[in-house]
């Protein structure tokens, strides 16, 4: 069966190794882990001590990819412990009805599997009228914790090398207040 991590990473529209090579020709800077998959925040949680805290100033994230009744497609990239209302989001961003996407659009629309969903995924996004919104609350992190495009690896960098990456693929974000 083929799942989000690296072994299958072949199969997807733009490859970790690809996606790092290019994090490396932008000069983007990023420490990079490799782990067992990582499929959900309380997966992830279990291997937080080899990252910097949340007290500490680590940004650890889930990242929900969202498509309202008119069939927008929106990434959503909030702290991992933090609440999300989907009614309440609908209205607060101007959306109506949103709901999860399904396994076939995520990879139609970000390139990726369940449980590798990542800002980075945006290399694809922008060329599919994916609509990006960030928790407010990751601002005041030192650096964020986001998967490389595939679930058994993790990269480390700073909002500024993480704004640095939109710029460079063309990609508005909306920060937001969750």
């Amino acid at each position: 069966m083929v799942d989000a991590s690296s072994k299958f990473q072949d199969s997807l529209p733009i490859s970790s190794d690809e996606l790092l090579k290019t994090l490396d020709q932008w000069n983007i800077k990023y420490n990079l882990f490799v782990h067992v998959p990582l499929r959900t925040v309380e997966d992830s949680k279990k291997v937080q001590g080899i990252f910097i805290s949340s007290e500490n100033g680590g940004g650890h994230v889930k990242n929900l990819y969202l498509r309202d009744k008119k069939k927008k497609n929106i990434l959503l990239v909030a702290q991992q412990d933090q609440t999300v209302d989907l009614k309440k989001l609908s209205k607060n961003l101007g959306f109506s009805n949103l709901s999860f996407g399904s396994p076939e659009r995520l990879m139609q629309h970000l390139g990726v599997r369940p449980g590798s969903v990542t800002p980075l995924s945006m290399i694809t996004g922008v060329k599919n009228d994916v609509s990006l919104f960030l928790d407010k609350n990751l601002k005041s992190k030192s650096v964020i914790y986001i998967h490389p495009l595939v679930n058994d690896r993790t990269i480390e960098m700073t909002i500024e090398n993480l704004e640095k990456f939109f710029s460079k693929i063309g990609i508005s974000y909306i920060w937001t207040d969750l």
